[in-house]
């Protein structure tokens, strides 16, 4: 049981590394060349508008339940094992988002 344990971490830490890597490398391309804070302006404009990835990072402020009804996702702890505890979510956590179809739209 503990090697499964410790397989598991792993494989999970290895995943965190990669979406990190991935938000990195899309931040570091979205705000090459331009004026910097018109860039970021219109970054934080399409994220309030953009419906979420697959990969999610938390936000300043974004809860389990915040980030649920915006993404339409109600089985966020389920689908992540690595969240042991629901109210302990903190800015820059890593996440699955599994969207459902959004009516409200």
């Amino acid at each position: 049981m503990g090697s499964r344990m410790k397989g598991e971490k792993i494989c999970w830490n290895i995943g965190v590394f990669v979406a990190l890597m991935l938000v990195l490398m899309s931040m570091n391309e979205s705000s090459s060349g331009g004026d910097e804070l018109n860039n970021n302006f219109n970054n934080k404009f399409k994220m309030k508008n953009k419906v979420c990835d697959e990969i999610y990072v938390v936000g300043e402020g974004e809860t389990l339940h915040t980030i649920s009804e915006k993404c339409g996702d109600p089985y966020i702890v389920e689908e992540n094992p690595h969240i042991h505890d629901p109210d302990d979510v903190f800015p820059g956590l890593v996440i699955k988002i599994n969207p459902f179809s959004n009516s409200r739209s």
